[in-house]
């Protein structure tokens, strides 16, 4: 599993051949095959491994944090400690996304993430209760899209504040719109 985590995350899972995951992992293709069932099976467990990990931090980061908008926040500066780390080639489930077929194994795993993300940022939005939870959660969203993608093809881990920043306006604007 590490070895095609590795291997996935560094350089796709459309690129990358069983053959190379099981010369990396030292392993007998059958053992491979016994284990995971297909490439497709293989990709499935790299991504959601990716997204239990992910949702680990996330749920720990904003556990933290007592209020609404600092939980948000957190999501923001854990994004920071993302992007800063070695070898940060961006969002795993976007860039398996982009390689995927309809019906793969890495999209399905990949709507679940996304159905995740999506459910936290509105979730968090509405302990705010701002008038448009929901919009407000969609914002967040494309804020943390945003600065995925601008931290890898910029190769700029500070675009993680400039999201904070920007998700602190938009909900000092939802909750004082909401109290006017």
């Amino acid at each position: 599993m590490a070895a095609a985590e590795k291997l996935f995350y560094e350089e796709g899972v459309h690129t990358v051949g069983i053959d190379r995951v099981i010369e990396r992992a030292g392993v007998a293709k059958g053992s491979l095959y016994y284990t995971f069932g297909s490439k497709d099976e293989l990709v499935r467990a790299y991504l959601t491994r990716r997204h239990e990990t992910l949702r680990d931090r996330i749920e720990a980061r904003v556990a933290g944090r007592e209020s609404p908008r600092d939980q948000i926040l957190a999501v923001f500066e854990l994004l920071d400690e993302l992007f800063a780390e070695p070898g940060f080639r961006g969002c795993a489930f976007v860039n398996a996304n982009a390689e995927s077929q309809a019906g793969s194994a890495a999209e399905q795993v990949c709507e679940t993430y996304r159905a995740w993300v999506q459910a936290l940022f509105v979730e968090l939005a509405q302990q705010l209760n701002v008038s448009d939870a929901r919009a407000l959660g969609r914002q967040m969203v494309m804020l943390y899209d945003g600065a995925t993608v601008a931290a890898q093809l910029d190769k700029d881990p500070s675009v993680a504040a400039d999201a904070r920043a920007a998700a602190a306006a938009l909900i000092e604007i939802m909750t004082a719109a909401d109290k006017s």
